[in-house]
C-alpha cells in the first residue's frame, strides 16, 4: 500500500535537546500499533509502550498535534495525519533495515538487534541507509517478518492471521513474530521456528497454541499466540 503524500514537509518538533528523537519514537509507536490490527492506540497504551508517564504523553501529543503530525481529541485515540504517517514510515524503514543489516552482515542474533536499531535509527544518513538497502538486495521484510517500507514510502503487504485466532488445522508459513519479547525469539529459534517456517495449528487456547512444524517435527507449545502471525 502506498500512503498518501504529504502536501508539505512536516514541521520539526524540537523544543529541547533530544525532543526530535522523542517525537520520532512516538510516531513510530503509533504507526506500529495499527500495522497488524485496526484499532488506534490510546494515550494510556502509548504511555505503557514507551515506558513514560501519562503526563509526558499528554505534553508530546499536544506538540505533535500542533505540528500537524497527529489528530487527537481529549481522552480519545491517536491517529497519524498523512504527514505524520510518512514521517513514521521513514523511522520504521531505518529501524528495520538496520535490524536486517545487523543480522545479515554483523553477526547479531534476531533477539539482539532491537535496542541497537533504536539508537542508530535517529542518526543514520539517508545515503548510508540506501547503501545498506542496496547491499542487502532491497529486502521486503526484517528478521522478524515486519515489512520494510521502500524509499518512496510504500509498504509491502503480507496478508496474515494471528496465531491466537487461527482455527485448529490451519496450515501456513510464519509471516511475522513480534520482537517485543527477546526470550520468546530465543525460544522459537531453539525450536527452529521463524518467518517462513511451515506449521500446522494443532490446538488453540487462550494461553497456548501447539504448532506442528511440517513435515515430521515434534509439537511445540507456544505461550504467546498473540505474538505470531501466519499466512492466511
Amino acid at each position: 500500500m502506498t500512503p498518501p503524500a504529504a502536501s508539505s514537509s512536516p514541521a520539526p518538533v524540537r523544543s529541547a535537546a533530544g525532543q526530535d528523537t522523542a517525537a520520532e519514537n512516538y510516531l513510530k509507536t503509533i504507526y506500529a500499533h495499527t500495522e497488524w490490527q485496526p484499532d488506534p492506540i490510546s494515550p494510556s497504551v502509548l504511555a505503557s509502550r514507551l515506558g513514560v508517564a501519562p503526563s509526558s504523553v499528554t505534553e508530546m501529543v499536544k506538540k505533535l498535534a500542533a505540528a500537524g503530525l497527529i489528530t487527537h481529541v481529549p481522552y480519545g485515540p491517536l491517529t497519524l495525519t498523512p504527514a505524520g504517517r510518512m514521517r513514521a514510515i521513514g523511522v520504521v524503514r531505518r529501524h528495520r533495515l538496520i535490524e536486517t543489516w545487523l543480522v545479515r552482515e554483523m553477526g547479531y542474533e534476531w533477539d539482539e538487534v532491537h535496542d541497537e536499531a533504536e539508537v542508530l535509527e535517529h542518526s543514520i544518513s539517508e545515503r548510508l541507509l540506501d547503501a545498506i538497502d542496496a547491499r542487502l538486495g532491497r529486502p521486503a521484510q526484517d528478521p522478524h517478518g515486519d515489512p520494510i517500507p521502500s524509499a518512496d514510502g510504500s509498504v509491502p503487504q503480507f496478508p496474515a492471521v494471528l496465531l491466537a485466532e487461527a482455527p485448529a488445522g490451519h496450515e501456513g508459513e510464519v509471516v511475522r513474530i513480534s520482537d517485543r519479547d527477546p526470550s520468546l525469539l530465543r525460544s522459537l529459534a531453539e525450536r527452529g521456528i521463524g518467518p517462513g517456517t511451515l506449521v500446522r495449528v494443532d490446538q488453540t487456547g487462550p494461553e497456548a497454541v501447539v504448532l506442528v512444524a511440517a513435515p515430521g517435527a515434534e509439537a511445540v507449545d507456544i505461550s504467546a499466540p498473540d505474538a505470531i502471525w501466519l499466512t492466511a
